[in-house]
């Protein structure tokens, strides 16, 4: 298996990751090869005492970008959206962010 640190690459701050806090609904980056079943493990072993519920994946592909007569992409980015269980205890990280 591949390292937890190498799925979960760093939460998302955004205001809709916030609204989700209090619900026990988390955003994250992650690997782009990373699946469903990886992410949850990865998730419950480097935050001991969540159980993962859900784990919905969403890919975005760069932007086009021009400088002249070049042009390219940005980084391709892959989010997880996890809900925890009810009787899950929330993520220590984000806890006061709400």
């Amino acid at each position: 298996m591949k390292d937890p640190h190498d799925i979960i690459l760093r939460p998302v701050l955004t205001e809709k990751g916030y609204d989700g806090i209090a619900d026990k609904r988390y955003i994250f980056q992650v690997a782009i090869d990373a699946n469903k079943v990886e992410i949850k493990k990865a998730l419950e072993k480097v935050f001991p005492g969540i159980k993962v519920a859900q784990v919905n994946t969403m890919r975005t592909l760069g932007k086009i970008k021009r400088q002249g007569a070049h042009s390219g992409r940005t980084a391709e980015v892959k989010k997880a959206y996890v809900k925890l269980t009810e009787d899950s205890k929330p993520i220590e990280f984000f806890e006061g962010m709400a």
